[in-house]
C-alpha cells in the first residue's frame, strides 16, 4: 500500500459526518453505523508489520499513524529519543480546561509464521468459533451483511495495541460527527518500543517533561477483566529481582569418595529458602507485609470483582491456592516471593555422580505501592543473616571458606517500584461515574493488577495519577500466535472512550 492510500484509510471514517448521529444518548447507534468501517480500517492498519527490531516497519507504521491523527485535528510531533521517536500528538480543546495524557503503543511482539494458523501474522484473516473450539477463516465480505460481536480479526498486533489505537480515532470521529468536541484537551504518546522495554520513551522523560505534563494520564493497554465487562485497573505490581548462591568445596567432588564429607550446597540453599515461606505460601522474612491495610470500602469493591476463585483454583490444577489471602483480587494487594529457577554447577544431559560446588536460586519479586524494592531487599539480607549465613554481594575468598561453613552470596536488583491511584480518587471516582453512566452499571474495579509493565517508571517520574483501561478480552492471545481482537470488544471500547471524551474530570 502506497503513502496515498494512507490518506484515505485515515479520512473515509470522517464520512461519518454525514450521518444524522444524535449526541450521547444515541451512541450504540452510531457506533453501530461506524463499526463496519473501523473494522476494514482496523484491518488495514494490522496489515502494517509493526516489530520494534525493524526501523523502517516502524517508520511506516508511524507515517500511517500521523495520517490518522491529523485527519482528526490532531497536531503530532515526533520526539527525538535514544532509540526511536515517540510519536506525540496533541489536541486541544481550550488552555484551560484539564488535560489527560493517553499512553497507547504502536509496537508488537516478534513473530514466527510457523506457529500461526494463518499464512502470514501480518495479514489479518476474519474468523468465527465452531461449536468444536476450532476457528474457521470467513472471508472479509462478511462484514457487509450482519456482524456477529463474537468473531475476530488474527494478525500480530490486532489487540496488543492498536486495537485501544483504532478505538480511540473512531471515538474522536463519531463525537465530532454528533457537532460536539472532547470534554478535556488530549495528549497522546505512541510508544514504539514498549515491547522491548520502553527504553526510548523513557529516555526522554526529563528532556520533554513539558510536552507531557497532564492532569492525569490513561494507559490504554491490556486486556479487561476476563468477564469481558469494562474495566478499570488503578496500577500495577512492580518488579525486584535477586539470586543466591550457597557454595561447597572449591571443586565438585565425587559423591562415592567423599558423601558424608563434603557438604552438599543444595541442601544449604535448601533450609534457606524453606526458612523463608511457610508451607500454606505465607512469608515469613519480617516486615516483608508491613504497611498493607486496605480500607473497607477497598475491600468491598474488591469482593465485588466477578471472580470464581474455586473456578481459578481449578484451571490452575490445584487443589487449593495459597493463604497469602482468601481471594485473588485480594492476593495482588500483597508482595510475592517467586523462586524462578534453580540450578546447581552440574545439569543437562549425562549427569555426573558428583556433589556440586555450588548451588543457585534465582527469585522474582512482585513489588505493591507499599513495597519499595531496595527495602524489600534489604528485609531479604537481614533475613538471611538472621539464619546464621555469612553473607556476601560476591564469590567467597579462600579465607571465607574456611572461616564460614554456611556462606551465601546475594546479587539483587531493585527493579521498578509499583503504582496505584486511589480508587476513590477524583479521578477515579469521575472515570467510573463515566462509564458506569454509559453502560448502566460500574465497571470492574481493580486496585491493581499482578503484572508489571514497561511504563511504571515513566508514571513515577511524571507523578501524573494513572489509570490502565484495559480494553481488548482476555483470551486475545497476547504476545503468542493467533493474537487476535474480538469485534465485540472494539464495538464496548469505543463506547467506553467515547464515555471519558465526553468528561471534562475536574481538576
Amino acid at each position: 500500500m502506497n503513502h496515498s492510500q494512507f490518506k484515505i484509510f485515515a479520512f473515509v471514517i470522517l464520512g461519518l459526518c454525514s450521518l444524522n448521529i444524535q449526541a450521547q444518548s444515541n451512541w450504540d447507534e452510531a457506533i453501530d453505523k461506524s463499526l463496519k468501517q473501523t473494522l476494514r480500517t482496523h484491518k488495514d492498519f494490522v496489515g502494517y508489520p509493526n516489530i520494534a527490531a525493524n526501523t523502517n516497519d516502524m517508520m511506516v507504521n508511524v507515517g500511517v499513524a500521523t495520517e490518522y491523527f491529523k485527519a482528526r485535528g490532531f497536531k503530532v510531533s515526533l520526539l527525538k529519543s535514544d532509540g526511536l521517536p515517540v510519536f506525540f500528538a496533541a489536541y486541544e480543546v481550550d488552555p484551560n480546561a484539564t488535560t489527560l495524557l493517553y499512553y497507547l503503543h504502536l509496537d508488537g511482539q516478534a513473530v514466527n509464521p510457523a506457529n500461526w494458523d494463518q499464512p502470514d501474522p501480518f495479514t489479518p484473516v476474519l474468523k468465527e468459533q465452531s461449536p468444536d473450539g476450532s476457528w474457521n477463516i470467513l472471508p472479509w465480505e462478511k462484514l457487509e451483511g450482519s456482524i456477529d460481536m463474537d468473531w475476530r480479526i488474527f494478525g500480530r498486533a490486532a489487540a496488543d495495541d492498536k486495537a485501544p489505537i483504532s478505538m480511540l480515532l473512531t471515538a474522536m470521529d463519531i463525537l465530532k460527527a454528533s457537532g460536539q468536541q472532547p470534554k478535556h484537551n488530549l495528549k497522546v504518546i505512541l510508544d514504539l518500543q514498549e515491547e522491548a522495554g520502553s527504553e526510548a520513551f523513557l529516555s526522554t522523560l526529563e528532556q520533554y517533561s513539558d510536552r507531557y505534563a497532564a492532569d492525569y494520564m490513561l494507559i490504554l493497554d491490556g486486556p479487561a477483566h476476563n468477564s469481558n465487562q469494562p474495566t478499570l485497573t488503578f496500577g500495577c505490581r512492580g518488579i525486584a529481582r535477586f539470586s543466591l548462591t550457597t557454595y561447597g568445596s572449591e571443586l565438585p567432588q565425587h559423591s562415592g569418595h567423599y558423601g558424608n564429607v563434603a557438604p552438599n550446597p543444595v541442601f544449604t540453599l535448601s533450609h534457606l529458602l524453606s526458612s523463608m515461606k511457610a508451607p500454606d505460601g505465607r512469608v515469613l522474612i519480617a516486615g516483608y507485609y508491613d504497611g498493607i491495610a486496605l480500607s473497607a470500602s477497598e475491600e468491598a469493591i474488591l469482593n465485588a470483582v466477578p471472580d470464581d476463585q474455586n473456578e481459578i483454583v481449578q484451571k490452575l490444577g490445584l487443589s487449593e491456592a495459597e493463604k497469602v489471602a482468601t481471594t485473588y483480587q485480594l492476593a495482588m494487594q500483597y508482595p510475592s516471593l517467586n523462586i524462578r529457577h534453580i540450578e546447581t554447577s552440574w545439569k543437562g544431559p549425562g549427569l555426573k555422580t558428583i556433589i556440586p560446588e555450588w548451588a543457585k536460586a534465582h527469585f522474582d519479586v512482585r513489588l505493591v505501592a507499599e513495597t519499595d524494592g531496595a527495602t524489600t531487599l534489604e528485609k531479604i539480607k537481614a533475613h538471611i543473616k538472621n539464619q546464621g549465613y555469612y553473607l556476601i554481594e560476591r564469590a567467597p575468598t579462600r579465607e571465607e571458606r574456611l572461616t564460614y561453613s554456611k556462606i551465601v552470596s546475594f546479587e539483587g536488583n531493585a527493579g521498578v517500584n509499583a503504582f496505584r491511584t486511589d480508587m476513590e480518587s477524583p479521578f477515579g471516582l469521575q472515570l467510573s461515574e463515566a462509564i458506569t453512566a454509559s453502560f448502566g452499571k460500574p465497571p470492574v474495579r481493580l486496585r491493581t493488577m499482578g503484572g508489571t509493565v514497561p511504563i511504571i517508571p515513566a508514571v513515577n517520574a511524571l507523578k501524573i495519577p494513572a489509570i490502565i483501561v484495559p480494553l481488548v478480552n482476555m483470551d486475545n492471545n497476547q504476545h503468542n500466535p493467533n493474537e487476535n481482537i474480538r469485534i465485540g470488544n472494539i464495538r464496548d471500547g469505543i463506547k467506553v472512550i467515547l464515555s471519558i471524551l465526553e468528561t471534562p474530570f475536574e481538576k
